[in-house]
């Protein structure tokens, strides 16, 4: 497994895995509701259809944190084949839709006059 932040945004999580399993097996576990429930429940996405899907090459979904405050992310999933197995590399993009959420005050520290 590899982990960097160099591709992309730093708030990026990528992680790359070599598999032993064949690229059409890959792409079922990640693809198919009914295999990808085991590892990926639907609970923690926002919608159990992905956003991106690229048969056999890429798919993405959007998640959604189960506590407040709710942040949604977006993970990716890339699959391509390799001798004698799979590379599964998995892109997590944190920042996917942050809003900014402003104060309902100035939030500034108060100024005192002098008399």
């Amino acid at each position: 497994m590899n982990a960097d932040h160099a591709d992309g945004s730093s708030d990026d999580l990528i992680l790359e895995y070599q598999l032993d399993a064949p690229p059409e097996k890959v792409w079922r576990a990640i693809s198919v509701p009914g295999l990808r429930e085991v590892w990926l429940p639907g609970t923690t996405l926002v919608d159990p259809e992905p956003t991106i899907l690229s048969p056999g090459e890429a798919i993405r979904y959007r998640m959604r944190e189960d506590e407040p405050p709710f942040r949604e992310s977006a993970v990716t999933f890339r699959i391509a084949g390799e001798a004698g197995g799979t590379c599964l590399r998995i892109i997590h993009e944190i920042a996917v839709g942050r809003r900014r959420i402003e104060p309902a005050n100035s939030n500034a520290p108060p100024m005192l006059r002098a008399a």
